[in-house]
């Protein structure tokens, strides 16, 4: 965003994202490195962060975990601190699932659970506490439209995504005092890797997952990216518990 004038100085950042491998993960990865922060990537799958993210990737500590696992997210929260506290979290991490409630495994509807509501809990745990001592903090939550309108063949997403959400307020409430901000980023439909895994819907699916935005296309990881930098951002001071829908209108019908 420099090159669009703007400065959200996070050159003594310390900056947390997790899911950072995916689509949506790298691109806030790059966002935050694009304004200087340090970045610990944390993903479930092994990746290289210079083949992942050029030349910048030497600013970041590529980090493997299950953030459904306690004592990996301790272990990966560890590390993230070697270069200072934690100064800010993305929760990213996150896995969908494309079922109604009848057609739902309940293995699947535990995993989906675990990692998006368990995983965005469990990292905000243990990084709080750095923040807590700084006096001073951010955590940017990703949700989902999903968990603010009724989708078909959800149902598992759409609750861990309310769950987030609610999540997101809570924790507001819980450490305004403390100086800490805690925010929530709702996507709409955002052309990723994940969408085009369902793609083989057809075509017509596709035309209208398309069309159900007044804009008239699907949003990029970029898009989504720059709302997350701005929430964590000083820019967004004032902000906290606040849920941010960034769907090309889809929720303004």
């Amino acid at each position: 965003m420099k090159g669009m004038g703007m400065n959200h100085d996070f050159s003594e950042r310390r900056v947390v994202v997790t899911g950072a491998a995916g689509g949506l993960g790298a691109a806030t990865v790059r966002a935050f490195l694009s304004e200087g922060a340090r970045v610990t990537a944390i993903d479930v799958n092994d990746f290289d962060p210079i083949a992942l993210f050029g030349d910048r990737g030497s600013a970041v500590d590529a980090v493997t975990a299950d953030v459904s696992d306690e004592r990996a997210v301790e272990l990966a929260v560890a590390e993230s601190g070697r270069h200072g506290p934690v100064t800010d979290l993305v929760n990213i991490a996150g896995i969908g699932s494309t079922t109604s409630a009848i057609d739902t495994p309940v293995d699947v509807w535990d995993r989906v659970l675990s990692v998006n509501a368990r995983g965005t809990f469990l990292m905000s745990k243990h990084v709080l506490p750095m923040m807590i001592e700084r006096g001073a903090g951010s955590i940017v939550n990703v949700a989902s439209i999903a968990g603010l309108v009724g989708l078909k063949e959800r149902v598992a997403y759409a609750a861990s995504k309310g769950a987030i959400i609610a999540m997101t307020r809570a924790m507001a409430a819980d450490h305004g005092a403390d100086g800490v901000r805690v925010n929530c980023v709702c996507p709409g439909t955002i052309d990723t890797p994940w969408l085009g895994r369902i793609v083989d819907k057809g075509s017509e699916w596709l035309d209208a997952v398309v069309a159900r935005q007044i804009i008239g296309r699907l949003g990029t990881a970029d898009e989504i990216a720059q709302a997350v930098l701005f929430l964590a951002s000083d820019r967004a001071a004032f902000a906290t518990g606040s849920v941010v829908t960034v769907d090309g209108g889809l929720t303004a019908l």
